[in-house]
């Protein structure tokens, strides 16, 4: 299936681009998914998220008293990605995306109308509040407590590598409420006021030297039994049935990696290589190839993913190939980027040798990130050769 072909997804394609060009709000591409680094790009983020959601390109999937649309399929969401990530500006920032459907498919009426209205009119900003120390690849290991005493819930514990921790009004929290029960069962989801009494946020400081990660611990905290989101013991169901939602994502990856081909072969014609442009080296040439004929292997994959998700087919290991193929593809094509480089490719951002102002070397510290976040290549793995090639599982 090829996507945007048709003469329809076509015209909404030119439609997308047209108002992403007058719109886009004017905060510096960066590598992978990152947080405003002000108040100021927080300002354009959620004017650009109002935006987003008023011009119904997110958000189309969503009941009707709420703004969703049945004019707007999974392609033309998969439009709307790639056209953003062509032209290197934000979506809707993941936790807002995530605790909507939560909301969405298991929140009261009364969550639903106090949080979606002010999502979509970007007032409220949402983070992820899922991964811990101890419980990242395996999530349901997780160890925050949620104690419920009357009509509240005390909550302790910590997590980790929460995007926009420190910006976000709401969390979408998974805490553990039934420490009996099996570790997949006792978890439950919740709504977390940000601002509520002992909440710290600590930004963590990454390689690229920003901070887009926090560390975000609670100290009893007290939360309202209403702010639970389904019943107890449903958040991993919740979470699992939220995530699924990232699907119409998948064309930005494909789309990103085919800019960074030509990006690639831009590079090695400015840069030299034995006193000659490193585009006439058979050994730079043979590898830009073996990268654009790995993005469209990719591309294939992940567009017979997509086909297989709509007609309701889909694998187990589905997900997991292509995230596995794209971050390790994304690491590599960025590694060799710096080493093309040479000396100029390893200095950062601000160092007026850097090359091309540091964007690869940005690209290739978050590329990293790719290999963990959302499951490790490690854990891609063994979902790949236990779920879907049926391979016996490795003595543990």
């Amino acid at each position: 299936m090829e996507y945007g072909m048709g003469p329809e997804l076509e015209a909404f394609r030119a439609q997308v681009r047209a108002f992403v060009a007058e719109y886009a709000p004017a905060i510096p591409p960066r590598a992978g998914v990152r947080s405003a680094e002000n108040e100021t790009e927080l300002k354009a983020l959620k004017e650009w998220t109002a935006r987003l959601f008023e011009a119904g390109y997110v958000g189309a999937d969503w009941p009707a008293e709420y703004g969703g649309r049945d004019d707007r399929s999974a392609e033309h969401q998969i439009v709307v990605g790639e056209e953003l990530a062509r032209a290197a500006v934000p979506g809707v920032q993941s936790g807002s995306v995530l605790a909507s459907h939560a909301l969405i498919h298991y929140g009261t009426d009364e969550q639903r109308r106090r949080h979606l209205p002010e999502i979509r009119a970007g007032r409220q900003l949402w983070c992820q509040l899922f991964s811990e120390p101890g419980a990242g690849s395996d999530l349901a290991s997780l160890r925050t407590r949620a104690v419920l005493d009357g009509d509240t819930y005390t909550v302790n514990g910590q997590k980790v590598w929460t995007t926009d921790g420190h910006w976000a009004d709401y969390g979408y929290l998974l805490a553990r409420t039934d420490s009996e029960a099996p570790k997949h069962k006792g978890i439950s989801a919740f709504i977390l006021d940000m601002s509520s009494p002992g909440v710290s946020v600590r930004p963590l400081r990454e390689l690229t030297g920003t901070s887009d990660f926090n560390e975000v611990f609670f100290d009893n905290v007290k939360v309202p039994a209403s702010a639970m989101i389904g019943a107890p013991g449903q958040g991993w169901a919740i979470a699992n049935a939220t995530l699924a939602h990232e699907r119409t994502g998948v064309g930005a990856a494909v789309v990103k990696l085919k800019l960074a081909i030509q990006a690639l072969a831009d590079l090695a014609r400015r840069v030299n290589r034995g006193g000659k442009p490193a585009i006439e080296s058979d050994v730079v040439r043979d590898r830009i190839g073996e990268f654009s004929a790995e993005v469209e292997a990719l591309a294939a994959l992940t567009y017979a993913n997509v086909t297989r998700w709509s007609r309701g087919t889909e694998r187990l290991h589905d997900a997991a190939m292509a995230k596995l193929m794209f971050s390790e593809l994304n690491l590599e094509m960025a590694r060799f980027a710096v080493e093309l480089g040479g000396e100029d490719g390893v200095l950062v951002e601000g160092d007026p040798h850097a090359l091309e102002g540091g964007r690869w070397q940005d690209e290739w510290l978050y590329a990293r990130a790719y290999t963990i976040a959302g499951g490790s290549s490690e854990i891609m793995r063994n979902v790949i050769a236990e779920r879907g090639l049926g391979l016996p599982r490795a003595a543990r």
